[in-house]
């Protein structure tokens, strides 16, 4: 599907287009959106990227599809880990919740851009070095072991090294200044908060695709297929956002069916050259996956989870008679 040129301008207009209506009609004022506006945006976002699926299916057949599903879902449930980041983002630098969109927009719109270059910098790894799967899938392995193994912990916004270079090298003002992400104070240009909230938001995302990129290409080499679900996914997140704002602390164990599903990508790649798991069995098992830690977490109250690992904990401590 990569072959042609006109699969990504066209795509990539389409897209253009989009991101116009959103800031140039449906936001050009700042407001506060509402949970109905969000879900309304979440279930457009969705229905085109399944009418997108289904063009797929209806040009290049099954496989091509059921491989832009499976790239979409997984982008999908990574992205509700970024959500979290970004609700501590926001509530660190008091972003007011009309302003919250804008952040996002721009935001995604720079995370589009670096998506595109890594994606092609993946392709063209892969195509010239095939033994670079294998280190992808051994990176993906290990950061899943890790994400379900490491001590849940909020980041560390103001220690970020980002915040720190930043405040170094530009003038900045803790006060807001409608929505602009510059002023002027004293005869002098300054950043406002928005402008921090701004790259943080970039850097989030480029944590994030250091592992769900691989783990896209864990499931098909086609880099417009890649591509196509990544921007799908991203596009969506900011509707997404404001949906699960408010609940996604909830999921407190999806970041073991994350965790679980970067090992079951890399383990994929690591026997690519043995065994090809049908992508088919790639999507049903990610989709059970998340349902089933989502469900799990619904369930299990977080206290009650906690209380559990703790007195877990405090058992293998006690000294053997």
């Amino acid at each position: 599907m990569a072959t042609s040129i006109w699969f990504w301008v066209v795509f990539n207009a389409f897209v253009l287009v989009l991101l116009a209506i959103d800031l140039g009609i449906f936001h050009r004022k700042a407001h506060e959106v509402s949970l109905r506006e969000a879900t309304a945006w979440s279930i457009v976002w969705i229905a085109l990227s399944l009418l997108f699926a289904g063009g797929i299916y209806l040009y290049a057949g099954a496989r091509p599809a059921t491989e832009f599903l499976t790239g979409y879902l997984i982008e999908k449930s990574l992205s509700v880990d970024n959500i979290f980041v970004m609700v501590l983002i926001f509530s660190y630098l008091g972003v007011p919740a009309r302003y919250q969109h804008r952040v996002l927009f721009w935001g995604i719109l720079g995370a589009l851009v670096m998506r595109g270059a890594f994606i092609a910098v993946g392709a063209l790894l892969l195509s010239t070095f095939h033994w670079v799967i294998y280190i992808f899938g051994a990176l993906l392995v290990v950061t899943g072991a890790r994400m379900a193994l490491r001590e849940e912990q909020p980041p560390d916004i103001e220690g970020n090294p980002l915040v720190r270079l930043a405040s170094r090298f530009i003038p900045m003002t803790p006060r807001y200044h409608g929505q602009s992400f510059f002023a002027i104070e004293n005869a002098r240009r300054v950043a406002t908060p928005l402008f921090l909230a701004v790259l943080l938001v970039e850097f989030t995302d480029l944590i994030f695709a250091l592992d769900s990129i691989p783990a896209i290409f864990g499931i098909t080499r086609d880099p417009f297929l890649v591509y196509t679900s990544n921007v799908f996914a991203i596009l969506g997140l900011r509707a997404l956002y404001f949906v699960l704002a408010g609940v996604v602390a909830r999921f407190h164990l999806l970041r073991f069916g994350l965790a679980a599903i970067l090992v079951f990508v890399g383990v994929k790649m690591l026997i690519d050259g043995f065994y090809e798991i049908p992508v088919f069995i790639a999507l049903a098992v990610i989709a059970t996956i998340l349902t089933v830690t989502i469900v799990a977490s619904l369930v299990i109250p977080k206290e009650k989870w906690e209380e559990s690992r703790k007195q877990r904990a405090e058992s293998r401590e006690l000294p053997r008679g």
